[in-house]
């Protein structure tokens, strides 16, 4: 096995940041493409050193007419590998690229809660991080959603994704696969400038790397990464604080989408803290209850009522539940109650 510097960063990356420990059963989504080959190559080269039970993922999500096809040349890499191969097939069409996440991550979930897998593993790169950060920056977002591709998070009970490619760009997998003469699949979908996605990878980060900085991708990675650290303590120092605010506070039990009780905040305890964390609380008791994310506009108004006058209360938020000061406190209940 030839040893490259990319072996030696991903060996490194891996211990250094405890992404997986050894003889860990790892499954690896697997596209075809050339992030994905670069990274089953990088893994099966160093599972001698950690022991580690591998296996091959693929998602077909039958919109491209050659998907079928893209699925057997996995497939047959595999073999080639002497690697287990899963393939989960979709049934519906996925026609959005949020939908077709979704679905691919419920696939691999239920492909690694079937065969006991404790990770997922993505061929995510800082290519992907760069686009996302200006993806999500132009749709208008807090730093949460900069950093929002993360070198692990929890899928399902007991099985954790994990992307080991986070500080290397497309150019240096693409470099890797030609070196090891690794047959990439082409996926037709990625040069369709619909998706604007592609539109940020093919045309803006191009723009902005020949007349802004040609290391911006790596540069809008590293960001992301310095953003990952502060909103991981920010989200920390924020639950403490809601947990304070809500203490004495006949607040039952929060429930997803709903409100069995009232659930009750101190605007005492909120009115100290910093804005930043009195927006994440009301963030975090909104998650909880509104049946989506919650919008800027939601959280500013129930924010707004930490030094509202008495008795202000909100227009009904999504779902019908309301909010109401009374004294030193916020009552958020259903409306009518």
């Amino acid at each position: 096995m030839t040893w490259t510097p990319l072996h030696a960063q991903i060996h490194r990356t891996i211990r250094s940041r405890l992404l997986f420990t050894p003889n860990q059963r790892l499954l690896v989504a697997v596209s075809g493409g050339q992030d994905s080959l670069c990274l089953i190559k990088l893994l099966l080269d160093l599972q001698p050193k950690w022991g580690w039970n591998l296996a091959i993922a693929h998602c077909d999500h039958c919109w491209r007419e050659d998907s079928l096809a893209n699925a057997n040349h996995v497939q047959n890499l595999a073999q080639s590998w002497n690697t287990p191969f899963y393939l989960e097939t979709a049934t519906n069409s996925v026609n959005s690229e949020a939908s077709a996440r979704n679905w691919r991550y419920q696939a691999l979930t239920k492909i690694a809660q079937n065969n006991n897998y404790q990770y997922i593993v993505t061929g995510h790169t800082a290519s992907d991080r760069a686009e996302t950060l200006l993806y999500n920056l132009m749709r208008g977002t807090g730093a949460d959603g900069l950093q929002a591709l993360t070198w692990q998070r929890p899928l399902a009970e007991n099985i954790v994704l994990v992307r080991p490619l986070l500080e290397i760009t497309r150019t240096q997998t693409e470099q890797f696969c030609q070196s090891f003469n690794l047959p990439i699949w082409e996926d037709s979908t990625n040069q369709d400038v619909k998706y604007a996605r592609n539109r940020i990878r093919q045309e803006l980060l191009p723009y902005l790397q020949k007349n802004f900085n040609p290391q911006v991708e790596s540069n809008l990675a590293q960001t992301a990464e310095l953003l990952q650290a502060e909103v991981e303590y920010l989200e920390q120092a924020a639950r403490q604080l809601k947990e304070e605010a809500m203490e004495g506070g006949e607040n039952g039990e929060m429930r997803t989408h709903h409100l069995n009780h009232p659930l009750r905040l101190n605007r005492r305890v909120l009115e100290k803290a910093a804005l930043a964390l009195q927006r994440r609380v009301m963030r975090q008791v909104l998650q909880e209850i509104l049946p989506n994310a919650p919008n800027f506009e939601h959280i500013e108004k129930l924010t707004a009522l930490i030094t509202a006058p008495n008795r202000s209360q909100t227009d009904p938020f999504p779902g019908g539940v309301i909010a109401i000061v009374q004294d030193s406190w916020i009552w958020i209940k259903k409306d009518k109650e």
